[in-house]
């Protein structure tokens, strides 16, 4: 069973699928029991209940005719399924090789890509390597886009920053 209901707390509508005892509106979070809230219309078709919250909140903007105008909602997904440009179709439309575009987005596994921050490439280096020194930690974070310049920097902020200590040349997160 579906049921538009709503609250009286914001004036929201929704679907309920089926009955619990207490309803929270998804809006403003006030929760009453089911019995309570307002409902609309209760049905055992998805698209009834769908067609008629579609209906009040059109009506609640003043486009009621034009709502009456518009088909099913099941008519619609029919019609949008229908309608849809697939990507292969839209880049050879647009005069572009579907198979290169697909092959220039696909990334080698064996090479390390860098994910997050400069500052996270560093952080990360210094939690998977044990003690690296700061040439491996540079190595480290060249392989993931991340220029030496701004790996001594960093290095030094967090020694100073108290979150790595540095004893010979090695460096361990704190």
């Amino acid at each position: 069973m579906y049921a538009v209901v709503g609250c009286s707390e914001c004036s929201h509508l929704w679907l309920l699928e089926g009955r619990s005892e207490t309803t929270q509106c998804p809006r403003c979070g006030s929760r009453k029991p089911y019995e309570r809230r307002k409902k609309f219309v209760e049905t055992d078709d998805p698209d009834h209940a769908r067609e008629v919250r579609a209906s009040m909140l059109a009506n609640r903007q003043g486009q009621g005719e034009a709502f009456a105008r518009v088909d099913s909602f099941a008519d619609l997904e029919n019609q949008v399924a229908d309608g849809v440009v697939s990507d292969e179709d839209y880049l050879e439309e647009s005069g572009l090789d579907a198979e290169e575009v697909a092959a220039a987005g696909e990334r080698d596994p064996r090479q390390p890509s860098r994910s997050g921050s400069k500052k996270e490439v560093v952080e990360q280096a210094l939690a998977s390597l044990e003690e690296p020194t700061e040439d491996e930690v540079i190595a480290y974070a060249g392989d993931r886009g991340v220029d030496s310049g701004y790996v001594r920097k960093a290095l030094e902020k967090l020694v100073r920053a108290g979150e790595v200590s540095e004893s010979r040349g090695r460096y361990r997160s704190l």
